[in-house]
């Protein structure tokens, strides 16, 4: 017997992670973008991420199509970016200048880091569809000592600062 799926999702919402916006360009030219919070690391050789997107997504097809990617993660000064993306069909490049990489992808401006993919594999999750990138490139952030956003219990979080922070006891890891 499975939990219903409104109790799960409040069960994995305990879980917290970081927030992504996945972008790239469709097979017209035009630049896509997708805020998440579905993203993994999967094998440092060969260098392979991963994240997932909703069978019923919009642009799905889009990203089916595409052979690149980058993968953003944000700062948590970037909650009103991480809505924009966030929101199907709305005009989420107005006003934004992006970089854009050696894979031609577009790169948003002063995230954390951003990762440069290829297209790797791609799996059937459920009610998702997984997408394996392989890193092809590492754009290192501006903004060296940033925070990362995270998501919570349905809401936007940010971590403690390093003063105030807890440590675990060192002798739980053997550091």
């Amino acid at each position: 017997m499975s939990p219903d799926s409104r109790r799960l999702r409040a069960a994995l919402g305990h879980f917290a992670t970081g927030i992504i916006i996945v972008t790239g360009r469709t097979n017209a030219g035009e630049r896509i973008g997708m805020t998440m919070n579905s993203f993994n690391s999967v094998s440092l050789d060969p260098p392979l991420v991963l994240f997932s997107i909703r069978k019923d997504a919009l642009s799905l097809v889009n990203w089916q199509r595409n052979s690149y990617c980058a993968i953003n993660v944000l700062s948590e000064d970037q909650q009103e970016l991480s809505n924009l993306f966030a929101r199907s069909q709305a005009e989420k490049w107005k006003g934004i200048t992006p970089v854009f990489g050696k894979t031609g992808v577009p790169l948003l401006p002063d995230v954390l880091v951003a990762f440069e993919c290829e297209a790797y594999a791609r799996y059937d999750g459920g009610d998702h569809e997984i997408f394996v990138s392989r890193v092809v490139e590492i754009h290192d952030a501006h903004v060296k000592h940033g925070k990362p956003i995270l998501f919570f219990d349905g809401r936007y979080r940010q971590l403690a600062n390093v003063g105030t922070a807890h440590e675990p006891p060192s002798d739980i890891y053997g550091w």
